[in-house]
């Protein structure tokens, strides 16, 4: 078993580092609004008592007081193990806690959350001891002010060196949030899901060209407490499951082949029957003999071409997430926020066809489990559905408690994969298409284009792999309808303008791609279909094919 090994960030400062702060009582006309129900939970009485000594005493001589202090504390357990040619490769189980402190000293408006002043993390004690569990917490406590003494320091110098046009609060006031949730236990039987991946290996055994080929699983249980002094107290419980499978090869010309599949789901009831695996694991292999064969992509193409809807949720987790996520600039820095959509705000970035809602209450669509459900974030501000381009135009962006130009507030969207700081993150992205069609009427549409061009055939990509790179492309041929695998491809200029000006029609359908990094959160899209993209011979370089063959896999 591994154990964390964290680094913890201390500041440079010997006085700071070497005092301790003195035991000043808080002020008799301040109340405390720390919350006092701990809900018989030992951990969140640890917290809050340790939290309310800290908001009454915590100074270090005539220095600042902070004026806000949180602890979030998270509980992993985590397994995972892969398996190769029938043979268990690896087997790993990471369990621990950890605590985040962060200590603010200034006022909402401005304060010392900079640099090196953001907080600290450390490791818990494992057994719900309340003299231990406070100590570390005290300890924590106590790097996290002084980090937050060095960085207002920093901060204010900064400062006298930038002039800002456009005044910002350093940190939004929501009103608290009281949550308590159960928390979550491992669900699944760890040696018999060694035994699936054993057995799901194995079947990589029918196509010996393969160089290489695997079968894995990772669960995660993710519990998380969470206090601040504004009142907020939460607890909530988050399991991860996830298992796939994949594969390598080379073609003869020696260029790279590979295929994957995976499945994400939350509860372990959802992951796939024995049956399903060996049925989609065959499909998967037959391909790599299906590419080998296939032609390679010509030099150059542009014009028509359909996705799928799972191809979609690739194209959206790299062009829209990163820009959707409201990301506060480098101080000194004009813009609203990073990113390709930073002067987009209230301009039509898609077609206005298609609507993009961030919505963290939906549990399912069409029977399926998604990944980015929950009730608060872990900032302890209840979750909130976000219309983020409607109709084709960008209105919202999500937010934490960093607030951006003209968004002062967050929308519950303050997400941590386990003990950073809370950044803007998706939770359930859903796109929705006012006129979309099924996928029978986009094809036709496709064949339509490209017959109106004089193009012999457009393309339909299947799924994409890393950088957006097809891994299955079919030519779609305008005399017949039938489709030819091809192989070697890549996109040119696929970026947020082609997804602005270039689709022109949407299926009716929708793929739910539930990811678990960085942390659990899902994709929903239709299919779309473009009217002008450049797909060209992908500049790869090609391996050697191996000098000799590999050991035969008949035999045990």
């Amino acid at each position: 078993m591994r154990k964390f090994i964290f680094s913890l960030v201390l500041l440079g400062l010997l006085d700071l580092c070497c005092s301790t702060p003195s035991l000043t009582a808080l002020p008799a006309d301040e109340k405390s609004n720390i919350a006092t129900d701990d809900h018989g939970d030992p951990v969140l009485k640890a917290m809050l008592a340790e939290l309310r000594r800290s908001q009454e005493k915590l100074q270090l001589g005539e220095l600042q007081r902070p004026y806000y202090i949180d602890y979030q504390v998270t509980e992993l357990n985590q397994y995972s193990a892969d398996a190769t040619l029938g043979a268990l490769r690896s087997s790993q189980a990471n369990i621990g806690r950890l605590v985040r402190v962060v200590v603010r000293i200034g006022d909402y408006k401005q304060d010392s959350y900079y640099g090196e002043g953001v907080g600290t993390v450390d490791v818990m004690p494992m057994d719900n001891n309340e003299l231990a569990l406070r100590r570390q917490l005290w300890l924590a406590t106590d790097k996290a002010y002084k980090a937050a003494l060095g960085g207002l320091s920093e901060k204010q110098a900064a400062l006298k060196n930038l002039q800002s046009e456009n005044e910002v609060a350093d940190f939004s006031q929501e009103k608290p949030s009281q949550s308590i949730q159960k928390t979550i236990q491992l669900g699944a039987d760890l040696e018999a899901w060694k035994k699936n991946i054993r057995v799901a290996s194995d079947l990589f055994r029918r196509d010996p060209s393969l160089d290489s080929s695997e079968a894995n699983f990772s669960f995660r249980v993710l519990n998380h407490y969470y206090v601040n002094t504004e009142g907020a107290v939460t607890r909530d419980g988050k399991a991860i499951y996830s298992y796939g499978f994949s594969g390598s090869a080379q073609a003869d010309d020696g260029m790279r082949l590979e295929r994957s599949h995976g499945y994400v789901v939350t509860n372990p009831d959802e992951l796939p029957k024995q049956e399903q695996v060996a049925k989609e694991a065959e499909e998967l292999i037959g391909t790599f003999a299906a590419l080998k064969k296939a032609p390679v992509a010509e030099d150059s193409y542009r014009g028509p071409v359909l996705f799928s809807a799972d191809a979609v949720t690739a194209v959206l987790e790299r062009l829209i997430v990163p820009n959707i996520l409201g990301a506060r600039p480098e101080l000194g820095n004009p813009a609203r926020t990073r990113g390709d959509f930073a002067s987009s705000y209230k301009s039509r970035v898609l077609p206005d066809f298609l609507t993009v809602v961030d919505d963290p209450r939906v549990k399912k669509i069409d029977g399926q489990t998604l990944a980015g459900s929950y009730d608060v974030d872990d900032e302890g501000v209840t979750a909130q559905p976000v219309t983020l381009i409607e109709k084709g135009v960008l209105t919202n962006f999500l937010l934490g408690r960093e607030p951006i130009r003209d968004l002062p507030h967050s929308n519950g969207h303050g997400r941590t994969p386990l003990a950073g700081a809370p950044r803007a993150q998706i939770s359930n992205l859903i796109v929705t298409a006012s006129n979309g069609v099924s996928f029978d009427e986009l094809k036709k549409k496709l064949i339509a284009m490209c017959k109106d061009q004089g193009r012999p055939y457009g393309y339909y990509v299947e799924t994409t792999g890393v950088r957006l790179a097809p891994r299955l492309l079919w030519r779609v041929y305008v005399s017949d309808g039938h489709m030819e695998l091809v192989r070697g491809a890549s996109f040119n200029q696929l970026d947020t303008r082609a997804l602005r000006t270039g689709i022109v029609a949407a299926g009716n359908d929708a793929y739910v791609y539930n990811r678990n990094e960085p942390l659990p959160s899902s994709i929903v899209a239709p299919s779309l279909l473009f009217d002008d993209l450049e797909i060209q011979r992908a500049n790869r370089a090609k391996e050697k094919l191996p000098q000799y063959p590999a050991p035969a896999l008949a035999g045990k």
